[in-house]
């Protein structure tokens, strides 16, 4: 039952404008309102894991049809609002420090605080608002915390579109931002979708990956992509790919960075985001000699986290098998050698071999 507040069409209007108007006082890039129609993704989605391109993310094939239907997440769900928070600071260097092979790069929306946290926090707030002015209306907020198909979401609620590198594209801001939102059980009036997908005949973050992870436009085989392999794997890298990493040691921005439409991207203004502990910067070395209770301290409250700290060491040993050769390169893999797990040792050792450095096993 809806409040008599909103019992008319111009009044659901107004408040769907205001709702537009309290996302930007809340730090959001922009929100938009869709009544998705997600089930049309099913046959596509169930392909692409009868392929196994989601590699060792088994928790992508739970949920059964959930992510299809919204109101099986969220009962009561009648309208999703899809909200966009760019997350690149301004001071960041991008394609000089991939040049750079003796300095780390991670992910630019991994060197400040972790996203979910910071932008789970807003989407509630917002939610309040909107309770403050309609009472309760039912709702429930996400940040890559559920079975969503958010980037679908998004392109349907004319946000913009799915690019060929599977992000999410607007031609107002490229792809530097992080997607969110609120399932509501409000009737508020939608917005129209893209149109159309505007990448044309442009193959540049498919050409360009350094793994060649893309099989086609749209289809990503995670088993092969540098964002899986150093965030979600566990176990071994596959040494056909290690020296294709270059320096990345935590994520990969390559498919955004060489799109056109990133010529258009907006900076951070959320101090958030900004990076920690020099993480835009640091060397490789630094990096590699932190001990764990280091790099427990150093991403407290950050997306890094994630990896683990073997998988981070794991990480860096490969970088540094892709460094340049010199003697500090050198004996920072032997130090670490001895004390390393047995994952670990192998990747130490296949960096050393790159270094053609003698040691002794």
């Amino acid at each position: 039952m809806l409040p008599s507040s909103l019992s008319t069409p111009e009044n659901l209007q107004t408040l769907t404008s205001d709702i537009k108007s309290w996302a930007v006082e809340f730090g959001f890039a922009e929100a938009r309102i869709v009544e998705p129609d997600l089930a049309q993704y099913k046959d596509e989605f169930k392909q692409w894991l009868d392929n196994e391109y989601h590699a060792g993310m088994d928790y992508l094939a739970n949920h059964g049809d959930m992510r299809f239907y919204p109101e099986q997440l969220h009962p009561g769900t009648r309208r999703v609002i899809s909200l966009r928070m760019h997350y690149l600071p301004q001071s960041v260097e991008t394609v000089e420090r991939l040049k750079t092979k003796d300095k780390a790069y991670i992910a630019r929306y991994a060197l400040g605080r972790d996203y979910h946290k910071l932008i789970r926090k807003r989407l509630t707030q917002l939610a309040k608002k909107i309770e403050q002015t309609v009472g309760d209306h039912g709702y429930r907020a996400f940040v890559d915390s559920a079975p969503i198909l958010e980037r679908q979401i998004a392109e349907q609620a004319g946000m913009g579109w799915i690019g060929k590198n599977t992000l999410l594209l607007t031609p107002k801001a490229g792809s530097w931002f992080l997607l969110g939102e609120i399932f509501t059980n409000l009737p508020l009036p939608v917005d129209k979708p893209t149109p159309s997908r505007h990448c044309g005949s442009c193959t540049a973050c498919l050409t360009q990956c350094p793994t060649d992870a893309f099989v086609e436009p749209w289809v990503l085989d995670a088993g092969k992509c540098i964002s899986y392999l150093t965030i979600e794997h566990k176990g071994a890298i596959p040494e056909e790919l290690r020296s294709k990493m270059g320096n990345r040691i935590f994520g990969c921005d390559d498919c955004q960075l060489v799109c056109p439409w990133t010529k258009f991207a907006k900076y951070t203004e959320e101090s958030d985001f900004q990076p920690r502990h020099d993480l835009d910067s640091a060397d490789l070395i630094s990096l590699f000699e932190w001990d764990e209770a280091t790099f427990l301290k150093n991403t407290e409250g950050s997306p890094i986290r994630r990896t683990g700290y073997e998988n981070w060491q794991r990480n860096i040993a490969v970088a540094l098998g892709n460094a340049p050769s010199n003697e500090a390169t050198i004996n920072s893999l032997a130090k670490a050698l001895p004390n390393a797990t047995d994952m670990v040792k192998e990747h130490i050792r296949w960096a050393l071999e790159k270094h053609s450095h003698k040691y002794e096993h």
